[in-house]
């Protein structure tokens, strides 16, 4: 969870915690609606305080203890998942394993996720847990393609330049793991009055299924077979109701139609 500033709240609101904050006042003045909800948030980034820069921690110690201050910051007693976000090269996988232990069997926390990880990392965390890894979450949308095209690239001169790790969604897939994509809407950048080819397309297409085009970005995403979750990011009510329609209808793209909106966003046609 992105967590603006927030200061002068006391100590249950970290520095970097305001929206978790903001939630959980939500909560408070809604008798009922935390049963109703699954509340899934992050830890592992440290951002950046005065001169001190930013950096990754998945030290068991720092995992309970931002817990514990999420907890505090949404008003309630259990997480239903929490991600581990971004890898943490000097992470101690044993001292890692413990603490998820702790707060499964404490019941703080249901189930736990990884975000930004390739499957060989998730793997490796998994070896020493007995805890599933149930959710990845990865930066997916018709801009961000490299998820897709790391598959179809393999061996062509491409490959070496895409950047994603091959088998990420496939060893996910096989081993129950839940893809969710951020920034599905790529920012705005293809809804938001950009003049392209795909976002023409896009705009055409949201016209002859009656729909909108954040439903078709949307839909592209639903619409591959490894079941990716959208986790829309927005605050403006107003695109989070042009996303409805990906909720209510089952994608509504065909096979050709699915290519001709990646073709056209990679501006290139497929090896």
């Amino acid at each position: 969870m992105a967590c603006p500033r927030s200061r002068g709240r006391g100590a249950a609101y970290h520095q970097y915690g305001k929206s978790e904050a903001v939630f959980g006042e939500v909560l408070a003045r809604s008798p009922g609606l935390r049963q109703r909800i699954v509340i899934q948030t992050k830890c592992g980034i440290r951002l950046p305080e005065g001169d001190r820069p930013g950096y990754y921690d998945l030290r068991g110690a720092g995992i309970v203890r931002r817990v514990e201050e999420s907890l505090a910051r949404l008003r309630t007693d259990v997480l239903d998942v929490l991600l581990l976000h971004r890898p943490d090269p000097l992470t101690d996988p044993g001292g890692l394993a413990a603490a998820l232990a702790s707060l499964h069997a404490q019941g703080l926390v249901r189930q736990f996720g990884v975000s930004n990880m390739s499957g060989p990392q998730i793997a490796a965390l998994q070896a020493h847990t007995d805890l599933p890894l149930v959710v990845n979450q990865l930066e997916m949308s018709l801009v961000r393609r490299d998820w897709v095209e790391a598959g179809v690239l393999f061996n062509t001169p491409d490959a070496t330049r895409n950047g994603f790790a091959p088998g990420t969604l496939e060893w996910c897939a096989a081993n129950g793991v839940r893809l969710q994509a951020w920034g599905p809407l790529a920012r705005g950048r293809l809804t938001s009055g950009a003049d392209t080819r795909v976002s023409r397309l896009v705009a055409e297409l949201a016209r002859r299924k009656d729909t909108t085009p954040e439903t078709i970005l949307l839909w592209w995403l639903r619409r591959h077979p490894a079941g990716i979750a959208p986790v829309i990011g927005t605050t403006r009510p107003e695109r989070i109701s042009a996303c409805a329609d990906a909720a209510r209808r089952e994608p509504d793209l065909t096979h050709e139609e699915w290519y001709e909106l990646w073709a056209t966003a990679r501006e290139a046609p497929l090896p």
